[in-house]
């Protein structure tokens, strides 16, 4: 059995805290109803951006914990691996460009990316979280991607609610911060 390394477990617990810093200082400059730079701004998408390199490296660590016993489910792991990245690459580069608004005038996302982007990430973790749950014995329990779907369905909602979509995320990804003897985590054995 892979376990889950100190790596996975400092991601999937920094993240979800990460994205909530950031929902909480979005609403903070947003509060006179203007967003934009400020302190608060930087504040919030410099959380952001830390959040998004850490999904990135969860993204590969969670492929490392797919047991593939075909080829064709390594390829799909890959394949989701992949997708991930790229994805939360799009991320990287858009909060880059809100950060430097010079680096977005330089090198803006082309539009195509912005949409494409997000959509590769979020298909990319689901894909492994969900392989996780299938595998034999299950590594994750079910509720674990239902719960990060839900977060990213309330951030397409709205954006302020970031902090509440944070907390589902942190719930998602709680059995990959929790680990027992064998690497498994806690949970997956409740499934």
């Amino acid at each position: 059995m892979t376990e889950t390394t100190r790596s996975t477990r400092l991601s999937a617990l920094l993240v979800p805290l990460f994205l909530l810093l950031y929902g909480v200082f979005r609403l903070i400059d947003g509060r006179e109803g203007d967003r934009g730079p400020g302190l608060a701004w930087n504040i919030g998408h410099t959380f952001f951006f830390a959040a998004f390199l850490l999904l990135g490296a969860l993204v590969v660590e969670l492929r490392t914990l797919v047991p593939v016993r075909t080829a064709r489910r390594a390829a799909a792991a890959g394949a989701a691996m992949v997708a991930g990245v790229f994805g939360a690459g799009c991320f990287l580069w858009v909060i880059l460009g809100d950060l430097f608004p010079r680096f977005d005038d330089a090198a803006p996302l082309p539009e195509p990316l912005e949409i494409a982007g997000p959509l590769a990430f979020q298909l990319g973790i689901l894909t492994l979280l969900t392989m996780l749950v299938a595998s034999r014995p299950a590594r994750l329990p079910v509720w674990s991607p239902v719960l990060v779907f839900a977060a990213f369905v309330v951030i397409a909602v709205n954006l302020d609610l970031l902090p509440l979509a944070a907390v589902l995320l942190m719930a998602g990804l709680a059995p990959l911060v929790r680990t027992r003897a064998g690497g498994l985590p806690a949970s997956a054995s409740a499934s």
